[in-house]
């Protein structure tokens, strides 16, 4: 199956509440101190008689040598944050700032840098797995329309429409590898705005399993294409109840079920079958939508990442008649077309296969 990235910066992360020590309370207890030593050297003079020089001299060594170690514990963990800062600057995220258990907003700055040098190199790593994942899935579909053009050009194969259809199925793998990139970029751009309209579930969801199959029937059997090439599974749809509404951008919500279908098909056993259920959601006017196969399933270890960019998972399912492992941008998609209307997507426990939910709400929240 394709992923939920969950994307760099977005991990959970453990808050650990603590009593904090101000600096201005540890200044304040070092001219307390210093005050203190000062008052009780003096006493001490006036008791034995002892020249006001010598406690003079000795109160402000005491004085600096206390100044001395506490200016220390300050300034030592600021220059291994200058130190760190530069690092990261230069594009190394691998250094940590110590003392991030610290009791004082020197601990509080140390956590601060290294949760921000943990997300930038998190960031770092997805580029670079972008980049060469995009690479290799341009590189396939290209090096099969070369060879192909390269055939026909030297002669070894006569440009009949069997092979000009081979190398329009390689060019429509690549307009659609493009446009899903080109969905990608809008998600991260947050240029796409939701066009919502009310409509029925029942004929939506009809059409577009009807499309499903039609896609299928016209590619045939033997395409290397990302979506699915089954024509041996069937499609199921129960919509309870039948005049079921939904307040969603019907353009949106199509590019999720599409998807979704894709997936459960490409993993589903030899004439098996897909569902798709549609009921209405725990809140009202929300939706809830289900798509649910017979394949082998995702492990629950795998669940966590089945929504991420270019995961396509290491499940059994990939073994199937219909599973070429497809571009792993599918549900990474469907999870952004959720997100976008304030919904949630995830997958479900099954006795058997894969069951994907995902939920719409009634009325779609707020966005600034």
């Amino acid at each position: 199956m394709n992923r939920p990235r969950r994307d760099a910066g977005h991990r959970p992360r453990r808050e650990r509440h603590r009593i904090v020590i101000s600096i201005k309370t540890k200044l304040g207890a070092l001219v307390v101190g210093a005050v203190l030593l000062t008052s009780c050297l003096a006493l001490v003079a006036i008791r034995t008689s002892t020249e006001f020089r010598y406690i003079t001299i000795f109160a402000m060594i005491a004085t600096l040598l206390i100044t001395q170690f506490v200016a220390q514990s300050l300034t030592a963990p600021l220059d291994e944050m200058n130190t760190v800062a530069g690092s990261i600057s230069r594009g190394d995220f691998s250094r940590r700032v110590r003392g991030a258990d610290r009791r004082d907003e020197l601990g509080d700055l140390a956590l601060t840098i290294n949760r921000m040098a943990d997300d930038l190199e998190a960031v770092e790593r997805h580029r670079k797995e972008l980049v060469a994942n995009v690479s290799h899935e341009l590189r396939t579909p290209i090096a099969a329309l070369r060879a192909v053009l390269e055939n026909v050009v030297d002669g070894v194969s006569e440009a009949d429409p069997e092979t000009m259809r081979t190398a329009l199925k390689q060019t429509e793998r690549l307009g659609r590898l493009v446009e899903t990139l080109l969905d990608l970029s809008r998600l991260d751009n947050g240029v796409v705005k939701l066009r919502t309209r009310r409509f029925e579930v029942w004929p939506y969801l009809s059409g577009v399993l009807r499309e499903a199959n039609l896609a299928a029937s016209q590619r045939g059997l033997t395409t290397s294409s990302g979506l699915h090439n089954r024509t041996d599974v069937h499609l199921h749809l129960d919509v309870s109840p039948p005049e079921l509404t939904a307040h969603a951008d019907a353009e949106r919500l199509h590019q999720v079920m599409a998807n979704l279908i894709d997936n459960a098909v490409k993993h589903s056993p030899p004439h098996g079958r897909v569902t798709v259920r549609a009921r209405r959601g725990p809140f009202p006017d929300s939706l809830e939508v289900e798509v649910e196969d017979e394949g082998p399933g995702i492990p629950e270890a795998e669940r966590h990442k089945v929504f991420e960019r270019f995961n396509r998972g290491a499940v059994r399912a990939q073994q199937g008649p219909g599973s070429d492992g497809g571009t792993g941008l599918g549900l990474a998609i469907a999870r952004w077309a959720v997100d976008l209307h304030g919904g949630h997507i995830g997958v479900a426990e099954s006795s058997r296969g894969c069951r994907i939910r995902l939920t719409l709400p009634g009325s779609l929240p707020a966005r600034d």
